[in-house]
């Protein structure tokens, strides 16, 4: 098998590993792989951006939106109250940016929303095992259809 080959056997492994591990994830864990999925692709469009291939860069930022906009509208407000108010005036901003750093190449502002997010994971990553344990018995039985009814 040549590296061409192998390679495309290697990504597709690693779907089928994502894919799986997205049907077993409780919605705390989504929300987890969403976050490190952007940060991800932030992290790749830096990599071809400085590797000046304005395509792959491009795919990445738009990937990047796309996962922080499924976050944005996964938001439920009559839940979330304030905090989630207060992110989705944080997810528009990261987006807005991204759209920015695609527009400037700017490495800097892919930084800044990678830290924005690395800031929002972290939260999220705090969050007790217990809560989530008590929001999982709360929500049993109850499987979103999309991420859009993945409400956070």
């Amino acid at each position: 098998m040549n590296y061409a080959n192998n390679h495309a056997a290697m990504n597709k492994y690693a779907q089928v590993g994502n894919h799986s591990s997205a049907a077993f994830a409780n919605p705390h864990r989504l929300i987890q792989m969403l976050m490190e999925g952007a940060l991800e692709k932030i992290s790749k469009a830096k990599g071809f951006m400085q590797n000046g291939n304005i395509s792959k860069r491009g795919e990445h930022i738009s990937w990047a939106i796309s996962i922080i906009e499924g976050l944005r509208v996964s938001l439920d407000h009559s839940q979330g109250g304030q905090i989630s108010e207060n992110l989705e005036s944080l997810y528009i901003y990261m987006i807005s940016q991204l759209t920015q750093a695609n527009l400037k190449s700017s490495s800097e502002i892919l930084d800044e929303v990678s830290g924005l997010l690395i800031d929002i994971k972290s939260g999220w990553d705090a969050i007790p095992q217990d809560i989530i344990e008590e929001h999982a018995k709360s929500t049993a039985g109850v499987q979103p259809k999309s991420l859009a009814s993945a409400k956070i």
